[in-house]
This record gives C-alpha cells, structure tokens and sequence, in this order.
C-alpha cells in the first residue's frame, strides 16, 4: 500500500502584512560599482541574474511567499524566461526603470523613454499590466517629483521610490513615512509606499534591506521592524538584490567606501533572510497595499492591461547601452 505524504504547512508569522520586494539586477548594474563597470560593457560580463534570483525563487517558496520583484528593463530583455518563471511562481512583477540611471539625472523626455520602453517589455513578456515602479536608487527626491506625473500617465498605480531619510544619493528628510496617496505636482495622486526607516534616540535608521541589512546588525534591523509593525501598528517594504545572496560574485576595483557598501558581509545575507522570513509576515506589495485600502482598482487594471499597453506600443526604441 502507497503511503500518502503529508505536507505540514507553514507556521505564518502574526502581524501586519509587509511587502517583501527584490530590485532584479546584476551586481554590474548597481551605482556603487557605476564608476569601474561603462554601461557599454555590460553585455559582455558575465550574467549571474538569472541563478541568484532563482535561489531567492527558492526560499521564498519555502515559506509559501508571494513577492514583488522590481525588474530592470535591461534585465528583462536579456532574460525573458527568467521574467516569465518570476510571474509563473505566482509572484508580481514591477519596473525598476530600464538602464539603472537616475531618475534626476534624466531629462522628463528621457524618463518617460526609459520608462516606456521598460514597461513594455515586462508587459509583453508576462502578458498583463504592470502596475509598480521603484526608481534606481531610489531617484524620485523633491528634485524629481515630476517623474511621478510620468508614471500616472504610463498608468502606473504605485511608487515605491521614496526615502524617508538623508542620504547622499536620494532620500527625502520629513516624508511621510508609512504607505499613502501622493500628490504628484500636477495634483494627480497614486499610492506610494516609501522605504522603511525606524526612530532610534531621535535618528531616522533605514531597517528597509539591501546594503543596509548586510551591514547594519541584525538586532537592529529587527528592532526597527518591529518597531513599525507594533509600535507604528502599520507595515513596511522590505527588499533586496540578488546579488546579495552571491558571495562569489566578481569583485571589482573602485574605492573603499564603495566596495563596503557592495560587498560587506554577502556571506550573511542568506542566513539573515531566511531569519526575517521566519520572523514577519510578508507578501507581495500590491497586496499590502491593497490591505490598506490604497489599491482598490488595481485588478481592474489588469484587466484593462490591452487598453493600458496600446499608447506604448508606438514608443521609440532605445540604444541598449
């Protein structure tokens, strides 16, 4: 007689739910490393994309969770499987932008471009809209708020490019911290759900993810968590690269401060995400924002995806470099 397996599922923690969110990019892609790696060599390096983001595709199904990823257009026209496999494992699929410039170094022209072409690729290549967007490093700060217009008319229907914090390459001091409507400066509003920061003796402390969660300790980062989740009683983004969980990953000549930033303690970073994972209560962002009522039309949106696509179809390619 065939013994049936049982499958124990998954102790979910309690509390808010959270968004976990993963910027898809290749560790040649970041800012930090911008000054050593010309974007007109990119298509020459060696590609490690594809396996980081399947071993981050692997633990979170181990824990059953449903993430936002943010893809780098470049990414996406390069790998289209790997975008299909992201959407086809039940998780949602969001545009971090096309080439990784930042958003106030480009001209409106050059965003909406971008950002066109981006959207469209993703779009065609997973079949519906797509409804997120998050900046390279977090670009969108009082000097490019106009990029929120772009994304409005791109049909975008929320952002997730705004800081909370002083910081040299982004960051809007004072912002409203939790998830809300923002007001782009045509008056128009759509959801935003800033970067998580956490309130230690009177310091905005970034407990968000990425550089910081590989650097900070991981008691901090939990005690800022927490701190939203329980004392803040509302939720917080979460995100990382897949790069992070790649130890192994090339390692290239620029200086000091940016090779800490890059590279301090990508040997950790695994086991610290599978601690946080086991810790809060995460889903995708869509989802939390829709828990708090800031997304309310976002499945009709995917249904009207071939209305929303038909204005981009007729955008001008750009240069892949």
């Amino acid at each position: 007689m065939t013994q049936t397996q049982i499958t124990t599922p998954v102790a979910r923690p309690s509390g808010p739910l959270n968004a976990f969110t993963v910027d898809v990019e290749d560790y040649y892609h970041v800012a930090a490393l911008s000054s050593a790696i010309p974007r007109e060599t990119w298509s020459g390096r060696e590609s490690r994309v594809e396996a980081n983001t399947e071993r981050l595709l692997e633990i979170l199904g181990e824990r059953d969770i449903r993430a936002t990823f943010f893809v780098l257009g470049w990414v996406a026209e390069h790998t289209p499987a790997l975008v299909r496999r992201i959407a086809a494992a039940g998780h949602e699929v969001a545009c971090h932008g096309y080439s990784h410039k930042l958003v106030y170094t480009q001209t409106p022209a050059e965003f909406r471009a971008e950002t066109v072409r981006a959207k469209s690729c993703l779009e065609d290549t997973i079949g519906h809209s797509v409804l997120g967007y998050r900046a390279a490093s977090f670009s969108v700060t009082r000097q490019s708020l106009w990029a929120l217009d772009v994304l409005i008319d791109l049909g975008f229907r929320y952002d997730s490019s705004i800081f909370p914090i002083h910081h040299d390459l982004y960051g809007i001091p004072g912002s409203t911290p939790e998830p809300h409507r923002v007001a782009a400066p045509s008056g128009r509003t759509l959801a935003e759900f800033p970067m998580s920061a956490a309130s230690f003796l009177g310091l905005q402390v970034p407990v968000s993810g990425g550089g910081y969660f590989r650097i900070l300790p991981y008691w901090l980062t939990r005690a800022g968590l927490k701190q939203i989740n329980e004392q803040r009683q509302r939720p917080f983004a979460f995100y990382l690269h897949p790069w992070e969980l790649d130890p192994g990953q090339p390692r290239i000549k620029v200086g000091a401060f940016s090779r800490f930033r890059h590279y301090t303690n990508l040997s950790r970073c695994e086991a610290r995400l599978r601690r946080v994972l086991g810790e809060f209560a995460f889903g995708s962002m869509q989802e939390a924002l829709q828990h708090r009522g800031l997304l309310v039309e976002s499945q009709d949106a995917m249904r009207q995806w071939p209305r929303l696509q038909a204005p981009l179809a007729h955008a001008q390619p750009l240069s892949a470099g």
